[in-house]
């Protein structure tokens, strides 16, 4: 049963100086935090973040989820994740049995809210905002990042979390930190449990017709495909091997792992060799090597695909819709894993439904990035924006502000899932990844590539980024079609 902080929670007012006034006491607190215990230490949260507290056990489990996302619960009818804070922060934590009751703290985000799981729920206790002091690692168990600041009040140490920053956001800037939680999880699971189990969502089987393969394409550019994929599988033949001949460039990749969780592998080794000759060039007199996260970003800088995280122009979106062949199915699926915020996912469903206007289109768009896919199905266009390609499928709001037409809207689900885990979904048309395979870890990258060319159709095909290509010739046929390239199955 859930309860108001007001009737949960003594406050409590004490300061240093036990001689002070009452009043003065009072006149000096400008700062109300809720305190709390993980692992036998004291943390707090500001009490503005925080909606209310509850006490609750029974959980409904969401198949293929991150270890610290322990189910989702109904809240007065509105459907929230909880999430263990102490699994999300790596601290043991015994196993739950049966419905037992949690200490759980609600954290608001505007209209997004989420269920925080703690060991007990202490009291409100407040303060002045000048008595806060800096984060330092000995102070708690949790990254530092996570860490606002620390806080003595009645001869106990606060360790006072920055919640903004652990969901995601701060002072309206996005941190991205989806790949820190993928870090997390991987740590967090035992090797026997890397492999979820299956969800049970409803799998509809679209009627198939055969589409054609664009054949004069294919003619138009084997050669050529033969020729890359060549280069690409003899470039990327014997990884170690480069790497011993080059030990600076191997330091390069060994930085791009550490820093941003980017893999060179024979997935974008050729541009990553590439970019490696601009980079010794741009630091002529400066240390190669990657030393910090921006010096990842400055590196990664030209990788990105065209249109990356924003809204497609109508140069990217023409040259999508002449690369996609003929397909005459009843309902066409799309696999879209590392869909972010949202951009890429309906960018592609109103492509796909201008290109393919007789069938329905159904993208499943799936990301680590839990804020983002809660948050994607509110997106919104600013006017600009909406005048452009768009305009078709745009609808203007009460307000003034333009969405996307339901019709859009229902052929996407966003998805909270680690495509590196057991993907419960059915066969689909397209496989549209850009940028996805290059951030995903080596132990993981051939069985996400087996889980592609599982689920695509015989008819099908698979996109991928910009500077990625898909080496394997003896599995994949590459088609170009001006300066974009899709993957069929061979």
């Amino acid at each position: 049963m859930e309860k108001t902080l007001e009737k949960t929670l003594e406050i409590e007012t004490e300061t240093a100086d036990a001689g002070v006034d009452k009043k003065e006491q009072i006149a000096n607190i400008d700062f109300k935090m809720v305190t709390f215990a993980l692992a036998g230490k004291d943390y707090a949260i500001d009490i503005l973040k925080i909606k209310e507290i509850a006490k609750a056990g029974r959980f409904t489990y969401v198949p293929n989820s991150a270890p610290f996302v322990i189910g989702v619960y109904n809240l007065r009818g509105e459907i929230i994740p909880i999430i263990d804070l102490r699994i999300f922060f790596n601290i043991p934590v015994p196993e739950r049995v049966g419905e037992e009751q949690e200490s759980i703290i609600i954290i608001s985000f505007g209209e997004q809210k989420y269920g925080v799981v703690v060991d007990r729920i202490d009291r409100v206790v407040g303060i002045q905002s000048s008595s806060i002091q800096p984060p330092h690692p000995l102070f708690g168990d949790i990254n530092i990042k996570y860490i606002y600041g620390v806080v003595e009040n009645a001869d106990r140490l606060y360790i006072l979390l920055d919640v903004d920053r652990i969901f995601g956001l701060k002072n309206g800037e996005r941190y991205e930190i989806a790949q820190d939680l993928t870090v997390l999880r991987t740590q967090s699971l035992p090797p026997e449990a890397k492999t979820a189990a299956p969800s049970s969502k409803e799998t509809s089987a679209a009627a198939n017709s055969p589409a054609a393969q664009s054949m004069p394409m294919q003619k138009n550019t084997a050669a050529s495909s033969s020729t890359k994929a060549a280069s690409a599988a003899q470039a990327a033949s014997a990884p170690a091997q480069s790497a011993q001949n080059e030990p600076e460039f191997s330091f390069i990749a060994d930085g791009l792992a550490s820093f941003k969780k980017f893999y060179v592998s024979d997935i974008n080794e050729t541009w990553a060799r590439k970019r490696y000759t601009d980079w010794k060039k741009e630091r002529a007199g400066a240390k190669l090597q990657i030393l910090n996260a921006d010096d990842a970003d400055a590196f990664l800088k030209p990788f990105y695909s065209r249109c990356s995280a924003s809204w497609w122009t109508k140069e990217y979106a023409d040259a999508v819709y002449a690369a996609l062949p003929d397909n005459h199915a009843k309902q066409i699926q799309v696999w879209n894993p590392g869909c972010g915020g949202g951009y890429e996912a309906y960018s592609l469903a109103c492509l796909l439904t201008k290109r393919y206007p007789d069938a329905k289109i159904r993208i499943y768009a799936q990301d680590t990035d839990l804020l983002a896919v809660s948050n994607a199905p509110l997106m919104l266009m600013k006017k600009t924006e909406a005048t452009s390609w768009y305009e078709p499928f745009l609808t203007q709001t009460a307000s003034g502000e333009w969405t996307f037409t339901s019709h859009i809207k229902d052929s996407i689900m966003f998805e909270y899932h680690d495509c590196m885990h057991a993907n419960p979904i059915p066969q689909v048309d397209i496989v549209f990844s850009r940028d996805f395979l290059s951030f995903v870890p080596e132990a993981s990258r051939e069985t996400v590539l087996a889980d592609f060319y599982e689920k695509i159709r015989g008819n099908g095909f698979a996109l991928v980024g910009d500077n990625e290509v898909l080496a394997d010739q003896n599995n994949w046929f590459e088609v170009m079609n001006d300066s974009v390239i899709i993957y069929s199955k061979q």
